[in-house]
């Protein structure tokens, strides 16, 4: 999971975008760590927030986006009566289970932009009370929402990381490449 993204080693806009995309998911993976999934599911904040429902609900969030670029009905309905299942695992549900998800959900991601003509393309946003009538956004900007979206909870999940166990983003990048680097 990269932690520095050199741009110019994509070789063209979509492709650093999409790597940006994965530096910030790999902030999100990083955070679940070494964790058992009671772990992962505490809440050490005031906050409702755990890091499993990060990671879950920016699978689902990404999943959702993609799915409406690409007019399609989502896969997953959220209400606002089940929003908040969206950050929370549910029975049955495990961080592995949901990181497998997000990982099927960024290969579909990565699948899509790159098989866009231009992302100068546009697709018509949700209605929402938050989006003018008939707007449009282009897939450049759903990368760039993506990017925003993910780099945001990536930072939340810092917290409650560090909440938890006191290991930091840094510490556990080491450990990461630690692993790594042991199982070349």
């Amino acid at each position: 999971m990269p932690t520095h993204v050199a741009a110019e080693a994509h070789g063209d806009e979509i492709g650093a975008l999409l790597a940006f995309l994965e530096a910030q998911r790999g902030g999100l993976r990083r955070a679940v760590l070494g964790l058992t999934d009671e772990q992962a599911n505490q809440r050490p904040s005031a906050s409702e927030l755990s890091l499993a429902g990060l990671v879950k609900h920016v699978a689902e969030t990404e999943q959702g986006w993609v799915e409406t670029a690409q007019e399609r009905p989502h896969s997953i309905e959220r209400t606002q009566e089940t929003w908040h299942l969206s950050f929370q695992l549910e029975d049955g549900e495990t961080v592995a289970g949901v990181l497998k998800f997000w990982d099927d959900v960024a290969r579909r991601t990565e699948e899509f932009v790159r098989s866009v003509p231009s992302l100068n393309d546009t697709f018509p946003l949700p209605e929402a009370p938050w989006f003018p009538k008939d707007a449009r956004q282009s897939m450049r900007w759903l990368l760039l929402h993506l990017i925003e979206e993910t780099a945001r909870h990536a930072g939340h999940a810092d917290i409650i990381r560090e909440s938890l166990d006191g290991r930091t983003a840094f510490g556990l990048v080491d450990e990461e490449r630690q692993a790594r680097e042991g199982q070349a």
